[in-house]
């Protein structure tokens, strides 16, 4: 009986290596992930790579238009925007990253607490969700950050964290729900572990595909979040990000005086980083769906 329990669960390096042989063959995940990845280390590196100079600062004539010396042009204040785009870029990322992890873990414990407990417990979480799911998000963080004197990114991904579960818990829940009637899972429970330990050992570990890519979606969810707050004139009081560097250019009128590199690069950074996300979310579903898969 235990063999036959054991081997309706495939071999983990056999999933893996497969798995691995289709992602470097799929041109949407490969794409997605470059672009991210080209971004990400553009934030990491250009910092380090431009000195110690603050993004803030005034270096040049107000408005040059994009050189050799100032790759972006200059504002109407005379400040780079090459080294505000890369300051912002490593803030935006930190805000999704932090935000999407925030929401990502709390969705993993309520989901696998109400999908594998079940009863009251899996009422409870459930009604927690759905209360929270109807709450109007963008309203509650304007009017938090509206109230909160001083405004950092460690803040604004915490809110934006504790307030974008909802969904990502409810899916997780349902596939947690599916697999606790697995054999796998039963003999577990024949074995004597407990809960937490199947969750960890049985359960999570046949969904790291899905969580994963739930990840992905609250991540591009943090960072359209924090640039709407951003671009509003609730981001950060200190330092700059993509969506402030828009809010900056919008209100100092930009876009009237033709200094299109000022709004244009956060501009299209955004967009990348959101869609490059969404194109490597599909990549990955046809990866691990062998439906969607193309050889």
């Amino acid at each position: 009986m235990t063999a036959a329990l054991t081997e309706t669960r495939p071999e983990p390096r056999a999933v893996r290596r497969e798995a691995l042989h289709f992602a470097v063959r799929n041109g949407k995940l490969v794409t997605g992930f470059a672009v991210v990845l080209v971004l990400l280390l553009t934030g990491l590196l250009g910092p380090l790579l431009l000195g110690s100079a603050p993004p803030n600062e005034y270096v040049a004539a107000p408005m040059l238009p994009p050189s050799a010396e100032h790759w972006f042009g200059t504002t109407t204040f005379g400040q780079d925007v090459f080294t505000q785009f890369v300051h912002g870029l490593r803030t935006t990322f930190a805000v999704g990253a932090l935000g999407g992890g925030i929401a990502a873990l709390i969705a993993m414990v309520v989901g696998f607490a109400a999908g594998y407990r079940g009863g009251l417990l899996d009422e409870a979480l459930t009604m927690l969700t759905n209360v929270i799911l109807v709450i109007p998000t963008l309203a509650v963080l304007l009017i938090v950050n509206a109230y909160l004197g001083i405004r950092g990114v460690a803040v604004q991904g915490l809110f934006i964290g504790l307030t974008s579960w909802p969904w990502a818990a409810r899916a997780v829940r349902a596939q947690t729900f599916s697999l606790r009637t697995r054999d796998f899972v039963d003999l577990a429970r024949l074995s004597g572990l407990g809960t937490g330990r199947i969750i960890a050992r049985e359960i999570a570990p046949n969904m790291s595909s899905y969580l994963f890519m739930t990840f992905i979606l609250l991540f591009g969810g943090s960072v359209l979040i924090a640039s709407s707050l951003d671009f509003i004139g609730l981001g950060p009081t200190e330092g700059v990000s993509l969506g402030l560097m828009l809010q900056n250019a919008t209100q100092w009128s930009a876009l009237q005086l033709g200094l299109w590199w000022w709004f244009v690069p956060p501009g299209a950074a955004i967009t990348a980083v959101v869609g490059a996300l969404y194109v490597a979310n599909v990549g990955l579903d046809e990866v691990f769906n062998p439906k969607l898969r193309t050889t």
